[in-house]
């Protein structure tokens, strides 16, 4: 088994009076025209269902000069915070009954806006890097594709089943240099028997979508394919590519068909409803959206191309349903645009041009004759044919039939290989899209793009699209202050300080939002000290006590589910004891003795044709003493291996209700060690540790022998699970009251703990614990052995383990007291609850916004990326409970039910305290001033450190008689090149702001004249003399 990927906690900052909607460029769109719904997504990683109130089912396309009604407006139906990166794709699936979305941060993902659990978005296939595109082959297909930048194409069953076939788009390239640049998927189509591939290697490749096979590969494009489209029988390919083209391919000749020029920039995105492709929709990086319709035509490049719009800037992709085309760019805004209707229309040619023709093909009526000989030609339902102007139109290829302007008498046109002009550009009518405004744009909100942290690590600058900075508070999760449309780098000027304090986590914007970011590693390096802080509630701290930023604020982010724990900790001490009350009960009515009939030493009845009981006798050396039923009923604990001869109740003691006819002498003699009741006070202890075992004489004389352990597990104390690890020759161990008390009890609503093999190299290092968290085990297997989950849960399960043992110990000492053996006497049993979070005086209470985004997140080193298990809010984390226990990461539990942060060495900072001209004494006699202490240090407990060994015990006997007496940081100065050291500043401040340099600080102390001090003798010629602050400096 693979060690456990590393996990992370993050959280998102909500923005302030957010009206819904993208906060950042959107990249995929989708339209439902059943239910009128526009789907997008965006670069936030936002999914937004859109209302349109629109009749997209039979739609009536306007010409080109209709003149257009007031559009409906767009409302916002619902919207779902799907991914923690980019969307790069969306699609309908189930009939548009769900949408599926491709992501950056390596997941597909399964949305049902219409289903009434309201569950958010949940995966259905992970990549191991980006994920830039999907095929679905129909509306009713049970499967979807999805392409990425780790080369593979991979089809996912959207009915739960996971990952359907894995196509490698980069064996395709074997051979190659450059394979691992090779084979990234960007563009993607399919059908129900056919996947299309493209991506930055210029090749369309044709996959059989039920083996995985290639079937051809299309080489013609220059540059990286964008966009792909499939005819609905698979027998054409239409892709898209930056070299500015359109290329259709035929796979049943498999090469290039016809090449499309209409572009003049980077082709990003194609679009069509057709079956056959006919009409399509195509967008550049330029922001032109044209309409292609090749309908009624005998060559393809005869066809007509429509500039219908023009965006600002590159639209990354667009949809067309109804009468409607909708375009997606780099802003927050989706822009709404009426299509124009192509069908049976024509060029409408100014007189001043011809048609000029360099075959005797037939007569196009897209293209009419000249003008003065043209006439309105009926179409089939009696009406006019559709007259385009000529400034709208695109010329579909440079092989196709164009207007041109007329020539003057006497002038003669060539071609350019006959080595004669053509007519100038400035003759040619300038292009002219027909809508020139969109008709109706949805607008988006303004998200944020860039941030800088502040020394302080507790402060962020961030600089919205609107160009706004706001300064947020990541403990209180809220922005404090707006500075209105200023340039970022000049506030930060203005509101730095000198703080510096540890990096505790990391932030981001990539989604438009502050994304606070917590590791195990770093999230508890950051410390203030309480009088620094600005809260709303007065709370007495001691002096100069500080608090560490990253567990103050996982304390108050997870605070209902610490509430939540806390609620069902009680109920499960109390169904623990009202267990041990019944077992007491039962003891109780217990009768005292059993008659039994005679019997001889063979076990049969004088009279009896046959033993009594069901189960065959077996050998016993001896006639077994009847006992009385319930005296051998014990806790099921590790018994201690020793010589039967020198037991002194061994031989008392009767065979195992428990074992098993047949079974061999040494598991019996097992099951019977283990209903020996074992006493212990430190439930922490090792079960396999001698001073679990009191000097009574109910210890096995023989518990000092050499013990069985698991392998691999530490003998100095509780170690990480190594798996069950029970042999013949490693007592089997059971949980609350062992297998005895099982009898007619039910555990329902108690979490059973399963067992699960494991092996050394899995195992967790090994934390010392320090100071008075010294005996408790931070490993995930109990004292006894008995494995946990290595998340969250674990730390709960460690918990009710402990409590088991706890009751279990008490209830022996009382039965053992109630034996008249010398034991202490038990009090009232009861077992007091171990979850002991922060409290205000440690971590001062915060109020988080309820809708704070909470994700636990794993990292996938292979992926370049991280994974996310869990996405919930502030509010909502006690019912999520379940969910959250086994996505959290046990680190985690620890801190937030024990208190207890992961133990990292302190950073230390060497400096050098040198007295200033000699007019102090030196704080060592022996010449030894060089110093080692947390970066945290303030100047003031040096300079308290400096005074006690400059006047050993003067300072303490002032203070005793008198409390108003001066502190040393006010009649001693500390100073660093040539700088007064404020008394607040700590040396992380001083190194970085005042020293500026490497190796120790050397620091200078001085009188400031408030007090009189006794001079110190002068120094020795050989020790220079330091130069007097405010001078040329050290």
């Amino acid at each position: 088994m693979a060690r456990k990927a590393r996990q992370r906690i993050s959280y998102v900052l909500p923005l302030a009076n957010s009206a819904g909607g993208h906060r950042l460029g959107v990249n995929g769109l989708a339209v439902d025209c059943d239910n009128s719904i526009l789907y997008s997504g965006g670069r936030d990683g936002v999914i937004c269902a859109w209302d349109l109130h629109l009749d997209l089912k039979d739609p009536s396309i306007p010409d080109y000069d209709e003149k257009l009604t007031a559009p409906p407006e767009t409302t916002l139906r619902q919207q779902a915070q799907a991914h923690t990166h980019w969307i790069n794709d969306i699609a309908l699936v189930h009939s548009n009954q769900a949408l599926v979305s491709a992501s950056s941060d390596i997941t597909v993902k399964l949305w049902r806006p219409a289903a009434t659990d309201r569950q958010p978005p949940q995966p259905i296939g992970f990549h191991s890097d980006y994920v830039k595109t999907l095929a679905v082959p129909s509306p009713t297909s049970d499967w979807v594709a999805s392409g990425g930048l780790d080369r593979k194409i991979c089809l996912w069953d959207l009915n739960g089943g996971g990952q359907k076939l894995c196509i490698n788009a980069g064996d395709d390239e074997a051979g190659s240099l450059s394979t691992k640049e090779k084979g990234s998927v960007y563009a993607l189509a399919a059908t129900n028997n056919v996947l299309a591939s493209g991506g930055p290697e210029s090749t369309v490749r044709v996959w059989d979508a039920r083996t995985g096979k290639r079937i051809t590969k299309l080489v013609g494009h220059t540059d990286n394919i964008r966009d792909v489209l499939v005819s609905q029988d698979g027998s054409t390919i239409m892709t898209a590519s930056s070299d500015r083209t359109v290329k259709l391919w035929s796979t049943v000749a498999g090469r290039c068909m016809y090449t499309l020029t209409m572009h003049d920039a980077s082709v990003w995105s194609l679009f069509s409803a057709d079956p056959d492709l006919s009409v399509f929709y195509s967008s550049d990086k330029s922001g032109l959206i044209a309409k292609s319709d090749t309908r009624d035509v005998i060559e393809l490049d005869e066809g007509m191309s429509v500039a219908v719009a023009q965006e600002h800037e590159g639209v990354h992709k667009v949809v067309a349903a109804g009468d409607c085309i909708w375009t997606a760019t780099s802003r927050p805004s989706i822009n709404r645009w009426r299509d124009v209707n192509t069908e049976h229309a024509e060029i409408d040619v100014p007189d001043s041009y011809n048609m000029h023709r360099a075959s005797i093909a037939t007569t196009k009526q897209r293209y009419p004759s000249p003008p003065n000989q043209r006439e309105s030609q009926p179409m089939s339902n009696g009406s006019l044919k559709r007259k385009i102007p000529l400034k709208h139109m695109l010329r579909l290829s440079n092989a196709a039939y164009f207007p041109t302007p007329a020539l003057a008498d006497g002038e003669h046109r060539t071609s350019v290989v006959d080595g004669k002009k053509e007519p100038s550009s400035s003759e040619a009518v300038t292009m002219q899209p027909v809508r020139p405004q969109p008709d109706y744009s949805i607008e988006g909100q303004n998200g944020l793009i860039k941030h800088v942290m502040l020394n302080d690590r507790k402060r962020v600058l961030t600089l919205d699209t609107a160009g706004e900075v706001l300064m947020w508070d990541l403990l209180k999760c809220v922005p404090i202050r707006s500075y209105g449309k200023r340039h970022l780098e000049d506030v930060q000027r203005e509101v730095t300080t000198t703080a510096t304090v540890a990096n505790w986590c990391t932030v981001d914007t990539r989604t438009g939002s502050v994304a606070v970011i917590l590791e195990e590693n770093t999230c508890f390096d950051a410390e203030m000290y309480a009088d620094e802080l600005e809260l709303d509630e007065d709370i007495d701290f001691r002096d100069d006590q500080r608090i560490n930023l990253g567990k103050w604020v996982l304390r108050y982010l997870f605070s209902n589910l610490i509430t939540e724990e806390i609620r069902r900790d009680h109920a499960f001490r109390k169904q623990l004891l009202s267990v041990k009350e019944q077992q007491r009960i039962q003891r109780e009515n217990a009768p005292t003795s059993i008659q039994l009939p005679p019997m001889q030493m063979n076990g049969w009845h004088p009279t009896a044709s046959g033993p009594l009981s069901a189960t065959t006798i077996r050998p016993t050396n001896g006639t077994t003493k009847p006992t009385t039923p319930g005296f051998a009923i014990g806790f099921a604990t590790p018994g201690v291996f020793g010589s039967p001869a020198k037991s002194s109740l061994s031989g008392g003691l009767p065979m195992s209700p428990m074992a098993e006819e047949g079974a061999p002498l040494e598991n019996r003699i097992s099951q019977q060690s283990t209903s020996q009741p074992r006493q212990s006070t430190d439930r922490n202890s090792d079960y396999f540790s001698s001073s679990r075992l009191p000097n009574t004489d109910l210890v096995t004389p023989g518990g000092a022998a050499k013990l069985p352990v698991t392998p691999g597990e530490d003998a100095d104390g509780a170690t990480t699970p190594v798996g069950d690890g029970t042999s013949k020759d490693t007592p089997s161990k059971e949980g609350l009251f062992g297998k005895k008390f099982r009898m007619g009890m039910s555990f329902s609503g108690m979490k059973k703990i399963g067992r699960a093999a494991t092996n050394d190299k899995d195992k967790p290092t090994v934390v010392e614990e320090k100071e008075e968290t010294e005996s408790d085990s931070r490993s995930s297997k109990t004292s006894n052995s008995r494995v946990v989950d290595d998340n969250l849960l674990g730390t709960v399960q460690k918990m009710r383990f402990a409590y088991e043992d706890s009751l279990q110990a008490q209830i022996q000492n009382q039965q053992a007291h109630e034996n008249g053996l010398p034991v202490p006497i038990p009090g009232a049993i009861d077992v007091p609850s171990t979850i002991t979070p922060s409290l205000p005086a440690e971590t001062p209470v915060l109020k988080p916004p309820l809708n704070t985004t909470i994700l636990i997140q794993e990292d996938r080193p292979e992926a370049g990326g991280v994974a996310d298990l869990f996405e919930g809010t502030v509010g909502k984390l006690g019912e999520q409970c379940d969910q959250l226990e086994r996505a959290a990461p046990m680190w985690l539990g620890e801190v937030l039910l024990r208190n207890q942060a992961p133990v990292k060495d302190i950073v230390k900072i060497s400096f050098v305290l040198e007295p200033w001209e000699g007019t102090l004494p030196s704080i060592a006699s022996d010449g030894n001033n060089r110093l080692n202490a947390n970066r945290m240090l303030r100047a003031k407990k040096i300079l308290a450190y400096v005074a006690e060994r400059i006047e050993p015990g003067l300072l303490q006997d002032e203070q005793e008689r008198d409390p108003d007496a001066l502190k040393p940081e006010e009649y001693l100065e500390l100073w660093c090149h040539n700088q007064l050291v404020p008394p607040s500043m700590t040396l992380a401040t001083m190194r970085s702001h005042l020293w500026r340099g490497g190796g120790d600080i050397i620091l200078y102390y001085k009188a400031n004249g408030k007090r009189e001090i006794p001079n110190a003798p002068q120094p020795p010629s050989s020790i220079p003399v330091a130069p007097k602050p405010g001078g040329t400096g050290a």
